[in-house]
């Protein structure tokens, strides 16, 4: 088998719509697009819910309930394996200290320490940590004090 003994599957490779190609082609002269009209016109676009004009069904039906999504801040997870990889011990791990080591991203303001890896350097966290995260820090020899 090489290169030039290859083919397409049949059926793979459709052909488009030649239209307004003449009148034996069945889509001569309005292209398959009607007579008059919005649609028939070049450059016809809409937008989705679009209903020509009249008022669409999205803004005609109630707006009801409440969503937690605006409210519901995601934490940026940092676990105690990084911590260890990016910090000498001793350090203080603020949450200026892990936005100059570039952890810290615009879009979740909020830095969470989480438990995941081992700890063997001690350090003083000023940063929000789950229970487990707080007990090997402190296991290891560090201080937590949020802030």
């Amino acid at each position: 088998m090489d290169l030039s003994s290859l083919t397409n599957t049949p059926g793979s490779r459709k052909r488009g719509k030649r239209v307004g190609r003449g009148c034996g082609s069945g889509l001569g002269k309005t292209c398959g697009k009607g007579q008059k009209g919005q649609q028939s016109r070049k450059g016809h676009k809409h937008k989705l819910g679009f209903e020509g004009g009249q008022m669409p069904l999205m803004r005609r039906l109630p707006k009801r309930g409440f969503n937690n999504a605006r409210f519901n801040a995601k934490a940026l997870a940092v676990n105690v394996s990084t911590l260890e990889k990016f910090f000498e011990a001793g350090d203080e791990i603020t949450v200026a200290s892990l936005a100059a080591k570039g952890f810290s991203d615009n879009k979740q303001p909020k830095i969470k320490i989480l438990a995941q890896g081992e700890l063997t350097k001690k350090f003083t966290v000023k940063v929000p940590c789950s229970a487990a995260a707080k007990a090997k820090i402190e296991a290891a020899g560090g201080t937590v004090a949020e802030g």
